[in-house]
């Protein structure tokens, strides 16, 4: 932009507790050159005084410190979700219901494949279906000779009906981890976690992170986020490629492309060394509106997958213990590698077992080599308990808290998968604020909606499908929710002089709201509808 622009609006949180409402923002080279009064910005001069937010409500841009590019992309397969789901082009997908409506909207899409077409699906989780879980002779009745592959909605396992197990030649017990296998003594069709689902997916051409590679599926993972007022957003894992990379800066320089995107290495998908040395040479790489340097490894799978690693008791239905994506031993060296390199790492912990895992990796990382330039962060996180936070507090670590799952999956938890005891204090916010552990909330689109209003409101009201409040003592206000998907979503990004609050010197990045969140209900905080996001200045409307 050139010369100066200030933005009226009716109000404007700025996250700023210094100065924490304005009602105009003056912009210039795309960046917050000052926010206050009309009268108190006239000193820097002339300017264009644009009146379109008059009458709405501004705050930073939402940052989404966890989700995935394949949110855009993953909308080429079925969806067979329990929930209604919006697609990047604004079509009501919904939700279904049973066992029956699976099948059915399966083979509906089977019906229009060609000959040669595996059936892919998506969203599909058994928790919410049914007593017993989805087989491969449920999937043999759509087609016993066409490869059927249904992700579940974690993107930890997956069921697959007869022909798929036959092409990777799972045919017998083989004993191998994360291979379902049923009363007849042979794999039932469900796979859990990569190792075991790998082989199937290659088969069928089924590459997840494939999804978030193409240019319509970056173009469209844009379009979600203008949708829900977020400009900042993490891809929290991703093997990136050359080609990859220059594909995404290629996207992201388009003045056209409405957010700033982050995109972390696997760290799993090579050996340590080479894991450090991509990583540091990814940083190099980095522009305006696209960030690399920083890795994600995942430790554990899904609670409701049952294939998070959880101390004892274990799972409250009795489940076995769930599944190692690095064993503990191999954590510790890779933590430590990449701490005295000083790569930022993103550790995905659902279970309190892989938590306390991370946690004792970081700790011996940190005795060696303390990096109080780094910001390391625990995903989901889910189970932590205050022992945990404090912990997290004397290490310096962040937590990114799976705030969704309160909704989405919180009755489960309480009546399945963890009991009452431990879900009530799931995600837990103000045990994070107790202890001053910097934290954020996320969706981990496209497992759950990108929605950060809507997973504010999940952090204040803690209220699950049912209805029930999921630990009273762990929600939070309203403010400190908005903080969450602002101002500490950035701090754990290490982005906070950049982005997440409307401060002199940062990007002039802005979701514009209709309702001010700061004035309604808490329990209406999810409903505040989203006219589009300020990105450097310029104004994207949601279609």
């Amino acid at each position: 932009m050139s010369g100066t622009t200030v933005f009226k609006a009716k109000k404007i949180i700025t996250m700023n507790p210094v100065q924490p409402e304005a009602t105009h923002v003056a912009i210039r080279d795309g960046r917050i050159l000052a926010a206050g009064t009309e009268q108190e910005l006239a000193g820097w001069g002339d300017h264009n005084l644009d009146t379109s937010f008059e009458d709405k409500i501004l705050m930073p841009g939402f940052v989404e410190g966890h989700c995935h590019l394949m949110a855009g992309g993953i909308w080429q397969f079925t969806y067979v979700g329990y929930q209604d789901r919006i697609d990047p082009d604004g079509k009501h997908w919904p939700g279904v219901k049973s066992l029956e409506e699976v099948l059915e909207r399966l083979k509906e899409a089977e019906a229009k494949l060609g000959p040669e077409e595996p059936l892919v699906a998506w969203g599909f989780d058994p928790i919410f279906l049914m007593a017993r879980r989805l087989d491969k002779n449920d999937l043999d009745a759509v087609s016993s000779d066409r490869p059927i592959a249904v992700v579940h909605s974690n993107f930890h396992l997956m069921t697959v009906n007869s022909a798929s197990l036959k092409l990777a030649n799972y045919v017998a017990d083989m004993g191998v981890d994360g291979i379902a296998i049923g009363e007849d003594g042979t794999p039932n069709g469900e796979l859990q976690e990569m190792a075991a689902m790998f082989p199937i997916m290659r088969r069928l051409g089924i590459n997840l992170r494939e999804l978030g590679r193409s240019r319509s599926s970056i173009i469209d993972f844009g379009k979600v986020c203008n949708r829900v007022g977020v400009t900042t957003a993490a891809d929290l894992i991703n093997d990136l490629p050359d080609e990859d990379v220059a594909e995404m800066t290629s996207i992201t320089s388009e003045d056209s492309y409405p957010i700033r995107l982050l995109s972390m290495l696997n760290a799993l998908a090579q050996p340590v060394d080479e894991t450090r040395d991509r990583a540091l040479e990814l940083a190099h790489h980095s522009t305006d509106k696209l960030r690399l340097g920083g890795v994600k490894i995942v430790t554990d799978g899904s609670i409701q997958g049952f294939t998070a690693r959880i101390r004892w008791p274990g799972h409250f239905n009795g489940a076995p213990n769930g599944i190692w994506n690095i064993l503990p031993d191999q954590l510790n060296e890779l933590v430590s590698v990449l701490n005295d390199a000083g790569v930022q790492m993103h550790i995905h912990t659902n279970g309190d077992e892989a938590i306390e895992a991370a946690l004792d990796a970081l700790e011996i990382a940190k005795a060696k080599n303390n990096r109080p330039d780094l910001r390391h962060v625990l995903q989901h996180c889910q189970m932590a308990d205050r022992a945990q936070f404090r912990k997290m507090n004397r290490l310096g670590v962040c937590a990114n808290l799976f705030a969704n799952h309160l909704y989405y999956f919180g009755d489960k938890h309480y009546e399945l998968t963890i009991g009452p005891d431990r879900a009530t204090r799931m995600d837990a916010c103000q045990s994070a604020l107790d202890f001053g552990v910097t934290f954020t909330i996320h969706s981990d689109a496209p497992v759950t909606p990108m929605a950060p209003l809507f997973t504010a409101w999940c952090a204040v009201n803690r209220q699950t499908e049912s209805g029930r409040v999921l630990g009273e003592y762990e929600k939070i206000t309203v403010d400190e929710a908005l903080e969450a998907i602002t101002l500490g979503a950035a701090s754990t990004l290490q982005m906070d002089h950049e982005v997440g609050s409307v401060e002199v010197g940062k990007w002039a990045d802005f979701a514009v709201l209709e309702d001010d969140p700061q004035k309604i209900a808490p329990e209406s905080l999810k409903d505040v509808k989203v006219w589009g996001t300020v990105l450097a200045g310029e104004k994207f409307q949601t279609p």
